[in-house]
C-alpha cells in the first residue's frame, strides 16, 4: 500500500521520493473517507472494521488515485483545423452542448478506467465569450461525473496584429470578471507567448486574475522559458507548466517560490522535442507534478500510467518521484490536496487497486492499463471485467471435408 502520508506541503528534492509504503496495509473507508491507515493485523482488530465490508487486494498495490493536474480535455475539438484557435472555436460554436457534454463524459470514462480521480480541465478559445462560456457550463455539469473536474479559464492572446490589445483589455475587463462571479472555473491561466510586444498583456493577465482572486497558472510551453518563469514566480503563480525549452540554469530560478512545477512528458514524447528537465528542477528542491496534457487533437493521451512511465524513461525520474508527483504533488497543483493525493484519515477514499506486486511495474510496463479498480470518494467506479468468451461454433474454420 503506497500511502503517500507526509508533510503538508507539496513533496520537494528526496521528500518527493518517499511513498509512504506499507507492505501489508489495509484501510478502513466509512461515508467515502478514510477513516484509518496502516498494517493490516492493526485495522482488522478495530471494532468498526469487525462489521466492515472486505475488498481483498492480496498481492496487488493498493495507491491513491491519479491526479490529472493539467489536460485540454474540451478544447480543442477532434478534427479541428490544426492550430487555428478562431476556427475551433467556431466549431464549438456551432456544435450543440450536449454533444461537448457527450464527448467530454467518454474522455473522462476512459481516464476511470485508467485510474484518474480528480482532472483538471482548460478552455483556451481566446477572446471568443461564447466559446469560452459554453466549454466552462460543460465542465461545471460534469464537475463530479463520475470524477472531479477542475476547470480552469486559459487566456489565450488573440493573433498578433489583429486589435490584440483591445481585445485582451476586453477580455481583461469583461470576460474573466464574469467567469469569476459566476464561479465557473477555479483557477486562471496565461498561454505565455515570446516577444516583448506581447509580455506586457501577458503580465498584465496575471494582475487581473490576482485582483479578481483567481489563483494563477503560468502555460511556459516555448522558447527561451525565462520570462515565463519570472513572471510565474513574481506573480505568485500556483503553477508554471509545461517547461520543456527550459534550461538546468533557468530550473533554479523556481527554487523557493512556491509555484509547482508541472510537466508534459507526453507532450514532448509526441513532438519529438525536447523534455522538461525535471532533474534539476528535482535537484533544485522545486516541487513537481507531472499531467497528461490530454488533448483530443494533438495528444490524446488520458493514460497516466503512461505519463509516470515517460517520466522515468525520458525525464531520468525515479519511479516512487513518478508517483508522488502524479497524485499528492497534483493534487496541490489543483488545490485539493487536502481532500486527495494521498491515502489519510479525513481525506476522500479516492484509490486504486493495481495488478500488479510492486508499484515499479508502473515504470516498466509502458502503455499498459494495470487497473484492477478504480474507487473515488469510497465507490467503485470502474472494476476491471472479463473477456467475453466467442461461441466455439463461429470460430471453427469451414469445413472443406
Amino acid at each position: 500500500m503506497l500511502t503517500l502520508r507526509g508533510t503538508s506541503g507539496p513533496r520537494r528534492g528526496p521528500a518527493l521520493g518517499e511513498l509512504g509504503l506499507i507492505h501489508d496495509g489495509s484501510l478502513l473507508i466509512r461515508d467515502g473517507e478514510v477513516v484509518e491507515v496502516g498494517p493490516t493485523r492493526r485495522v482488522e482488530n478495530l471494532a468498526e472494521a469487525r462489521k466492515a465490508f472486505e475488498i481483498n487486494a492480496a498481492g496487488r498495490v493498493v495507491m491513491p488515485g491519479f491526479v490529472d493536474s493539467h489536460t485540454h480535455l474540451a478544447f480543442p475539438p477532434p478534427g479541428a483545423a490544426g492550430l487555428d484557435v478562431e476556427a475551433a472555436a467556431r466549431e464549438i460554436r456551432a456544435t450543440n452542448g450536449q454533444r461537448l457534454e457527450w464527448r467530454a463524459r467518454g474522455y473522462l470514462q476512459a481516464m476511470v478506467r485508467h485510474g484518474t480521480t480528480t482532472v483538471e480541465v482548460k478552455t483556451g478559445c481566446g477572446p471568443d465569450e461564447k466559446a469560452e462560456i459554453k466549454i466552462l457550463r460543460v465542465l461545471w455539469a460534469l464537475k463530479r461525473v463520475p470524477l472531479d473536474v477542475i476547470p480552469t479559464y486559459l487566456f489565450r492572446l488573440p493573433a498578433a496584429g489583429r486589435g490584440d490589445s483591445a481585445e485582451a483589455d476586453w477580455a481583461f475587463r469583461e470576460l474573466m470578471p464574469k467567469i469569476r462571479r459566476r464561479g465557473l472555473a477555479a483557477f486562471a491561466d496565461v498561454a505565455w507567448e515570446t516577444g516583448a510586444e506581447r509580455l506586457a498583456l501577458m503580465v498584465r493577465c496575471l494582475e487581473v486574475a490576482r485582483e479578481l482572486g483567481f489563483p494563477r497558472k503560468v502555460h511556459a510551453d516555448q522558447p527561451n522559458a525565462a520570462a515565463a518563469i519570472q513572471a510565474a514566480v513574481e506573480g505568485m503563480a500556483s503553477t508554471i507548466d509545461h517547461l520543456e525549452w527550459a534550461t538546468a540554469a533557468e530550473a533554479g530560478m523556481l527554487a523557493g517560490s512556491s509555484a509547482i512545477a508541472t510537466l508534459l512528458p507526453y507532450a514532448s514524447f509526441q513532438s519529438g522535442g525536447p523534455g522538461a528537465p525535471a532533474r534539476a528542477l528535482i535537484d533544485a528542491g522545486v516541487p513537481v507534478a507531472i499531467a497528461s496534457n490530454f488533448n483530443p487533437l494533438l495528444t490524446p493521451a488520458f493514460n497516466m500510467q503512461t505519463v509516470v512511465a515517460l517520466a522515468c524513461l525520458r525525464m531520468r525520474m525515479t519511479p516512487a518521484e513518478a508517483i508522488s508527483a502524479a497524485t499528492i504533488n497534483g493534487a496541490h497543483a489543483v488545490g485539493r490536496a487536502s481532500r486527495t493525493g494521498s491515502l489519510e484519515p479525513g481525506k476522500l477514499a479516492d484509490l486504486l487497486i493495481l495488478d500488479a506486486s510492486d508499484y515499479q511495474e508502473l515504470a516498466r510496463r509502458f502503455g499498459v492499463n494495470l487497473v484492477r479498480l478504480t474507487m473515488k470518494c469510497g465507490q467503485a467506479i470502474y472494476k476491471e471485467g472479463a473477456v467475453s468468451e466467442s461461441r466455439a461454433d463461429s470460430t471453427r474454420p469451414p469445413d472443406r471435408g
